[in-house]
């Protein structure tokens, strides 16, 4: 395993374990509040991810005793020009949504609380493990500043009513609310949380990384696409997906009743 400065002045750490990365909030006393400062750090180490081949899947984790607080209001507060809240909505948008052009699948593993733009991070992964002990709340309205940004990423992920009433509300949820409504994809107790993330990212590392990438990349695109652009645009990538070489060795690998050798290719 190799690790970053792990001080407690990192407010991002990375610990790669073969070809899973960890990425950790690291800002526990400001409950790992999405700052300027933490979305730059953030931002900085996926890119780094995205470059890294050896890196196959990514896990995205917090210290404290909350996953995410959302937005920094102390910040926010602080900032009296729209121009300076656009920017930092705009920063929000472009982190979220390189997690979702990552090549990597990243996958939540939320302990705690994740409320408002911290629902929106876990939203916005391809995949999240929740502990008993997670809660998820988008609680802007209770403040008078309504959740509009996370409630991009919590509207497709999740029922249109179901988003609604906690958009509403304000109103916090459990983790297997999260799951039965889709926000969570796993939930595990608290004391095999880490277990089962870690488990899950070394399953899909174990894929080709090729083709991952292609899935998902794949599936998202598809998401926007009327039903016959979609079935167009997948025949598409399937077709493309056919011609590499991982395809080959795996397709060949199942009839021949052996472990493919992947080349991520």
């Amino acid at each position: 395993m190799t690790n970053t400065k792990t001080d407690e002045t990192t407010i991002v750490l990375r610990n790669d374990n073969g070809p899973v990365a960890t990425v950790i909030l690291n800002a526990p006393r400001s409950r790992n509040a999405l700052s300027g400062a933490m979305m730059t750090a953030l931002h900085a180490v996926l890119d780094d991810i995205a470059a890294d081949t050896s890196i196959r899947s990514v896990i995205l984790a917090a210290n404290g005793p909350v996953f995410c607080a959302g937005h920094d209001l102390k910040e926010m507060n602080g900032i009296t020009a729209c121009d300076g809240h656009a920017a930092l909505f705009a920063q929000c948008s472009s982190l979220m949504m390189r997690i979702v052009t990552l090549p990597q699948p990243v996958i939540a593993r939320v302990h705690a609380m994740a409320t408002a733009a911290g629902c929106q991070l876990v939203a916005s992964c391809d995949l999240a493990v929740a502990g008993k002990a997670a809660k998820f709340a988008t609680p802007g309205v209770n403040i008078g500043l309504f959740c509009s940004t996370p409630m991009v990423a919590l509207s497709r992920n999740i029922a249109r009513k179901h988003a609604m009433r906690m958009l509403l509300t304000g109103d916090a949820i459990d983790a297997d609310t999260a799951w039965q409504m889709g926000l969570v994809s796993d939930v595990a107790t608290d004391d095999d949380l880490i277990i089962a993330t870690d488990d899950l990212a070394t399953r899909i590392a174990e894929r080709s990384a090729m083709t991952v990438k292609l899935g998902k990349e794949a599936f998202y695109r598809q998401l926007e696409m009327p039903l016959s652009g979609a079935y167009d645009y997948a025949s598409g990538v399937m077709t493309n997906n056919m011609q590499k070489h991982d395809a080959r060795e795996g397709i060949g690998a199942f009839v021949e009743k052996r472990h493919p050798d992947w080349r991520h290719e």
